[in-house]
């Protein structure tokens, strides 16, 4: 397995992640034995990196991850989140909203000790800013953590880059995750991108895969049940499956020719960019596992890239992320 280095950090992973998250929580239930079996077979696989947070659930991604993982306490690395507020029986992103003050980063702190199983949480993001609470002091309360051994690394999420440079002053910050493929590329014009080069912060895309789209699996025919999060995405209509076909076909186009397929090629786009990007696309199928780990074997060249760039400057996609 290729391994990176997240920015100037020294946290070496696998070049590609593997995001947690609709292993416990989401759309379609989940037997917790097959998708332990299933992060084993990460592992295996020579995955490092493995990504979840207090709020998918809540809590029970956690102690999924924590159960699978404990047997390779010290071979892998798992990145978890803080940053709402709700209470026990309450579902994520409720009208509790945002909570980032030092006080509740500490009680998570705590509690994911306990879930996940280790005795310090490799890397801790803020999982979206909070408008109540100052950057300066997330990145006090983390730094706090750090000092006491509880916390490896400090990570921040969607975050702009006034926001980057504000808590790096404080305690360095070693990843940025955000939402970055090649059909959603905001960080490379609002000064994010920039920020972690400068910086030497490394970079964390989710949703590398367009939340399946790029897969070129979906359809207008794609059903989504209600509790999916693209049940009501507007990328995710018929006419917005419809318009963006031109993005899956310049994928199939490239991909017919390097021997690969769309997911792969979209895949070995982000990995070109830089080399402290580390991608962390979502599954619970092995076959899809193996066709991400496929992306690693894909040599996209300085032509290739460029052709690329070229057809998605003509390409107007259609829909919000959110």
């Amino acid at each position: 397995m290729q391994q990176r280095i997240l920015g100037n950090s020294g946290l070496e992973v696998s070049a590609l992640g593997l995001g947690c998250m609709r292993m416990s929580f989401g759309d379609h239930p989940t037997d917790k034995q097959e998708m332990i079996s299933f992060l084993h077979s990460a592992v295996e696989r020579g995955i490092t990196f493995f990504d979840t947070a207090e709020v998918y659930g809540p809590f029970t991604n956690e102690e999924l991850v924590g159960e699978a993982l404990e047997p390779f306490r010290g071979q892998v690395m798992i990145a978890t989140k803080f940053g709402w507020r709700h209470g026990p029986d309450e579902g994520p992103y409720t009208k509790y909203g945002p909570d980032s003050r030092p006080e509740q980063i500490r009680r998570v702190a705590e509690e994911s000790l306990k879930r996940l199983r280790v005795e310090a949480i490799d890397l801790f993001y803020q999982h979206r800013p909070d408008p109540n609470v100052p950057t300066e002091d997330v990145a006090g309360a983390v730094k706090d953590l750090i000092q006491e051994g509880k916390v490896r690394y400090f990570g921040l999420s969607e975050s702009s880059a006034e926001q980057i440079h504000r808590a790096h002053a404080v305690q360095p910050v070693a990843a940025l995750q955000s939402e970055y493929s090649i059909w959603w590329t905001e960080i490379e014009e609002n000064g994010v991108l920039a920020a972690c080069e400068e910086l030497g912060i490394g970079l964390v895309p989710y949703s590398p895969l367009g939340r399946g789209y790029l897969t070129g699996k979906v359809t207008k025919e794609t059903t989504f049940a209600e509790n999916d999060i693209r049940y009501k995405n507007p990328r995710f209509t018929d006419e917005a499956i419809e318009a963006n076909r031109a993005v899956i076909d310049l994928l199939e186009r490239i991909g017919t020719a390097k021997h690969a397929t769309p997911a792969q090629i979209a895949l070995a786009w982000l990995l070109a960019q830089k080399p402290w990007i580390v991608p962390i696309p979502g599954t619970r199928k092995l076959h899809r596992l193996d066709e991400n780990l496929g992306a690693l074997d894909v040599e996209l060249t300085a032509a290739d890239l460029g052709e690329i760039r070229d057809a998605m400057a003509q390409i107007s996609v259609v829909g919000h992320r959110y």
